[in-house]
């Protein structure tokens, strides 16, 4: 196709009432796109034949009650074979069309505020960002988890191509890179709120700012470049498919295209704000503005609007009025301007921005390459050393500037009024107290009354000046115990005590017990094909060997050097003794654990940390007891007993006491109530549990695992997809770090329980990178069923 090598015009679409907020490339047919606006509408568009080269609306989609912000379109599949489009509002929704209806297919809710961005991932995934400060994945119309973790607005999103990476970009100026679930990485360096990130490739991504900078990252930290053209803040971006040059609109009235790291040409537009843009697969260009026209901007001779049509946008645009606060013309003294004369002189770059004194009135033209001239692009219509004489009367009063504030759609409008000789945070406050509003939004408006103050306008046109709680112009919000190991006791390095080791597993008869490797087990290298032994694992792992002499022994030495405060007597020692023998040595004549005892081990179980350890052994073997597991674990005691093993679980707490009690946790899947205060807890404990990942104990490792499978066991048959999102994201996260292969192993078996017999959980582990994150597991080679059981996985995820 012939080009100029210069984008021109192809055609302006004005089928929008309100600003255009979001538009998105559609894969159905050449040069379709969708577009969605403050109208309350998205709406879908596709080239007609006729002589102007313009689009046609296919169809409008409705179902927000307030206005749209965001779109994107989730890729097609068996059932959706042209994709669907997913809109974010700020009703705080998101609702999923079709092509072919007007109202939601679906709609997510979840979010508690507006829905500002969105981006789709592999396998129907989607990423939302929100001011509610938080991001979502969600997955066949469910939350699967919450990213938390910026303090404030999520302003923007994406999805690297790189399976289970995602980044969020907030108004805190920071980026935050998310691998399954968990923030791995922030990046700092911008100075303002970050309003767009772009993929370069599963390594690099843009980012761009209110500060008006670009930058360029790596996914492993370092900003590579920073681009500077823009004047104003920087709304949006969009990579083109050579995965280098690149296109971004802003504040400035601006789309600059970028080439090989410059800024090769700027198009001026006849709207305050270029809201969003997109590339086309033909190579155009699509924008968005605050004057609800989209434009389409094309380098193809052969598209490019009519002679007619592009004096017609020339002509708008010269009559446009610039506000020298807008940042990109500076103080205007109009006797050092020069006249019409200066325009004889070619310019220096494409959009050079030149100024001229016609008379008393001041003109801005910029400079166009591929036109060879000089172009208007509007009327200065003050100076940021010019005083007005016009003032706004409002409740009787005259003031400088009203401000039309819009809190909520469903609301009339607030306004705000103001005089350039009062203080910006009393005459925020007073507004939010006249209005009954937060006091939260002080900052929020005093920064939108200094923003929007800085030059002044002609008249009282407020409307051109930014909403800050809408967005309407430019807003800127705030060990194992593996056999070989037996004999070190993990505290004192001794070979006289053991504080429990790997529990044993029934197994399918004639084959080894996979967590013990006791049996005859033979490598995948001797079996014509492996057979699947290890997952769906619902029946619980325990974590059972102990010797109970040893235990006591130590018990007691301990007590003998304890605090006189602390010591515990004969008889209590004596109690918890008998505790240990009824709840270990199933034949004994003794009788069943009583509730005295069982108090007594809770009250020892709150010894001071450095010595608590044995009693903690003691609980950990006696939970497995269906009296003890009832007692301890019951609803009125249960809260109690996972606050306290939580506090012994915290990052700076005594590694010995952090694996315990994780053991104690697994040993109390071995009852109802023990399952049931688990299942309960999940969030809290699988949280605070993850966070010992990092702890570089190998016992540790192999109770986290173990953990993390009981979890999945309960839940292979319950339909809870936000909590198996979060055994996935603790499952992942873990294998990061652990390099024990009993761990491995443990985590292992837990994915493919997650995953058997659940469409839904396959596809959020393939969305999430489990694939190429346990594929290098294929080599392991001992203990066999590590191997084994990934390639089970594996297939589970083809």
């Amino acid at each position: 196709m012939p080009s100029s090598n210069c984008y021109k015009l192809r055609c302006s679409i004005p089928g929008h009432q309100m600003d255009v907020r979001g538009l998105t490339a559609a894969p159905f047919a050449d040069g379709a796109f969708v577009s969605v606006s403050r109208d309350r509408t998205g709406r879908v568009w596709v080239p007609n034949t006729s002589p102007d080269k313009g689009y046609t609306q296919m169809h409008c989609m409705s179902g927000h009650s307030n206005f749209v912000s965001c779109v994107c379109m989730i890729a097609p599949t068996e059932i959706y074979p042209r994709g669907l489009i997913a809109t974010g509002g700020n009703d705080n929704l998101i609702c999923v069309f079709t092509f072919d209806q007007p109202q939601p297919l679906f709609t997510l809710k979840g979010h508690k505020n507006t829905v500002c961005s969105l981006s789709s991932g592999m396998f129907g995934t989607l990423l939302s960002g929100s001011w509610d400060m938080t991001a979502k994945v969600w997955l066949n119309e469910k939350c699967m988890m919450t990213l938390e973790g910026h303090s404030a607005a999520v302003w923007a999103v994406v999805i690297l191509p790189e399976q289970g990476l995602m980044l969020t970009g907030s108004a805190d100026k920071t980026i935050k890179l998310w691998k399954a679930g968990r923030c791995a990485k922030t990046f700092t360096g911008h100075e303002e709120c970050v309003r767009g990130l772009a993929v370069i490739s599963n390594n690099e991504f843009f980012s761009c700012s209110n500060d008006a900078s670009i930058r360029r990252w790596l996914v492993t930290g370092e900003c590579v470049q920073v681009y500077y053209s823009h004047t104003n803040y920087i709304y949006s971006m969009a990579v083109f498919p050579n995965s280098q040059d690149f296109i971004s609109t802003g504040e400035d009235r601006t789309l600059r295209i970028w080439r090989k790291g410059e800024c090769s040409q700027t198009i001026r537009l006849p709207a305050q704000s270029v809201w969003c843009c997109c590339i086309l697969p033909n190579g155009d260009i699509a924008v968005g503005t605050s004057d609800g026209i989209i434009r389409i901007f094309t380098e193809a001779e052969d598209r490019v609007a009519s002679a007619e049509s592009l004096q017609a946008f020339e002509n708008e645009l010269s009559k446009s009025t610039i506000d020298p606060k807008g940042g990109d013309l500076g103080d205007i003294k109009l006797e050092d301007l020069p006249g019409k004369e200066h325009l004889d002189e070619p310019g220096n770059r494409d959009g050079q921005t030149r100024l001229i004194k016609d008379g008393q009135k001041v003109e801005a033209y910029q400079w166009s390459v591929s036109d060879g001239r000089w172009l208007k692009i509007g009327d200065v219509v003050g100076g940021s050393n010019q005083q007005t004489s016009k003032s706004v009367m409002y409740e009787g009063k005259e003031y400088d500037y009203v401000f039309t504030i819009d809190v909520d759609e469903g609301r009339p409008s607030m306004k705000l009024p103001y005089n350039v000789s009062d203080d910006p945070w009393l005459a925020a406050h007073n507004f939010l107290e006249k209005n009954d509003l937060s006091p939260m939004f002080l900052d929020q408006v005093a920064n939108f009354i200094i923003e929007n103050t800085k030059g002044h306008v002609l008249g009282s046109n407020s409307q051109a000046a930014g909403d800050p709680f809408t967005g309407g112009a430019r807003y800127v919000p705030g060990s194992s115990d593996n056999r070989s190991s037996l004999g070190t006791d993990p505290f004192t390095g001794s070979g006289r005590y053991i504080p429990g080791s790997v529990s044993n597993l029934s197994a399918p008869l004639g084959v080894a017990d996979p967590f013990t490797g006791g049996g005859a087990y033979t490598s995948a290298a001797n079996r014509q094909a492996v057979t699947n032994v290890y997952f769906p694992n619902t029946d619980g792992v325990t974590f059972e060997q102990a010797n109970t002499t040893q235990i006591i022994a130590k018990f007691k030495e301990l007590n003998a050097g304890a605090p006189r405060e602390h010591q515990l007597s004969d008889d209590f020692l004596e109690s918890l003794q008998r505790l240990l023998a009824s709840v270990c040595e199933p034949k004994s004549p003794l009788p069943p654990p009583t509730i005295q005892q069982i108090n007594l081990l809770w009250k020892a179980s709150h010894w001071p940390e450095d010595i608590v350890f044995p009693v903690l052994d003691i609980m950990r073997l006696a939970v497995r007891h269906p009296l003890v597991n009832e007692s301890l674990c019951g609803e009125a005691e249960g809260s109690q007993l996972c606050n306290h093993l939580l506090s012994l679980m915290r990052p700076e707490g005594r590694p010995a006491n952090q694996m315990l009690a994780l053991r104690i946790f697994c040993n109390c899947f071995s009852g109802r109530n023990g399952r049931d205060l688990l299942m309960a807890h999940r969030e809290t404990v699988l949280s605070q549990a993850s966070e010992l990942a990092t702890v570089c104990n190998k016992n540790i490792h192999i109770a986290l695992a173990t953990l993390v499978l009981n979890y999945a066991g309960c839940l292979h048959s319950q339909p809870d997809l936000e909590a198996k999102a979060q055994c996935l994201s603790v499952a992942s996260r873990a294998l990061e770090t652990v390099k024990e292969k009993e761990a491995v192993f443990r985590l292992l078996v837990a994915l493919g329980t997650i995953v058997v017999s659940d469409q839904t959980a396959r596809d959020l582990a393939r969305s999430l990178g489990v694939n190429s994150q346990i594929s290098k597991y294929l080599s392991v080679s001992d203990p066999a069923k590590v191997a084994e059981c990934c390639q089970l996985v594996l297939k589970e995820l083809q």
